[in-house]
């Protein structure tokens, strides 16, 4: 997985999205806004907000910013702000999640839905969530992990050559991906169909790094 891969596999996903990732993905995505507890004038940070799907479900008294790598899903989700008047949401923005362009501690919580097993670092993704959400805030992940069942993780891991061209990695391991971020895990919660994906609720456990100059967003 590399930067240019994902782009590509989300330029040629990105009309076709909804359809194919909408309602399948949709209880994992009202799962996570509740478990927010979002708070009147916290500030959220969307990772990979793709086309916006989860942007309606936010209530009215947040500020939600949402970034994507991708310019042709942003199109989207910008068009679905303006046709639904999301007033909560106050910006979306083209942007390596790797390298935010945001200062520390700049939001209250930061969520990331089915993003983890995309990214080519996710532990520099992970580092960079912590980076911008304030001390003592949250961190959400929704993704699937390699499955408990060996016959589904034998699948799993024929699929996983070809994880350039389905853009993502199909044989994640959620025990490999906690283990490198240190993650402070404080719920752990099975999410859509058959529970075959993973809500983690973290606790924002890192100090902010001070004086690391943010990165540049793309253009």
């Amino acid at each position: 997985m590399d930067i240019n891969a994902v782009q590509r596999v989300y330029r040629r996903y990105a009309p076709a999205y909804d359809f194919y990732f909408g309602a399948m993905f949709q209880p994992g995505r009202r799962e996570i806004i509740t478990r927010m507890d979002c708070r009147h004038g916290d500030r959220i940070l969307e990772v990979g907000v793709g086309t916006g799907l989860s942007l309606s479900l936010y209530p009215r008294h947040v500020e939600v910013t949402g970034i994507d790598l991708s310019r042709e899903m942003l199109v989207r989700a910008r068009v679905r702000r303006r046709c639904q008047r999301l007033s909560q949401v106050v910006a979306l923005r083209l942007m390596d999640a790797e390298h935010m362009q945001f200062a520390d501690n700049s939001f209250d919580k930061v969520v990331a839905m089915y993003v983890v097993s995309v990214t080519p670092h996710p532990a520099r993704l992970t580092d960079e969530m912590r980076r911008v959400c304030k001390p003592g805030g949250e961190l959400f992940i929704v993704n699937h992990f390699h499955h408990a069942n060996s016959l589904v993780r034998g699948v799993e891991r024929l699929a996983a050559p070809f994880s350039r061209v389905m853009g993502f990695r199909p044989d994640f391991s959620l025990e490999h991906f906690i283990e490198e971020t240190g993650l402070d895990v404080a719920a752990q919660v099975p999410v859509n169909a058959l529970g075959y994906w993973t809500l983690l609720r973290c606790r924002n456990n890192k100090p902010s790094k001070a004086g690391v100059a943010p990165m540049p967003a793309l253009a």
